[in-house]
């Protein structure tokens, strides 16, 4: 596996866990691995110079994590609670950049 993706991965990871915790809620492990392993799949084939363009733009990470938490079907996951908290953003203490995967569920 290339840096790049490990890389990504990693990143991925991280905004997965601060997702939840910051909504207290336990991740759903099996969906957030799904999830971990589907950004993968999206960014492997790439070339390295597509890649690199990735690592190197937040708005395209942060695309490429939006579509991943997707088809993984963690919107799919305590959408009931979510939908609630997402409805009432500022009571969400989530940097804006987390607006990407709680608008999934709007």
């Amino acid at each position: 596996m290339s840096d790049a993706v490990e890389l990504l991965a990693k990143e991925f990871r991280g905004h997965l866990e601060r997702f939840y915790t910051c909504l207290k809620l336990a991740p759903p492990y099996d969906s957030v691995e799904k999830a971990i392993r589907t950004l993968m799949d999206l960014v492997r084939p790439l070339p390295d110079a597509e890649r690199q363009r990735i690592l190197a733009d937040p708005s395209s990470r942060w695309s490429l994590f939006r579509q991943a938490f997707d088809q993984a079907g963690l919107t799919r996951k305590h959408r009931g609670i979510i939908v609630g908290l997402a409805r009432n953003r500022a009571a969400v203490d989530l940097p804006a950049d987390y607006d990407q995967f709680l608008n999934l569920f709007l």
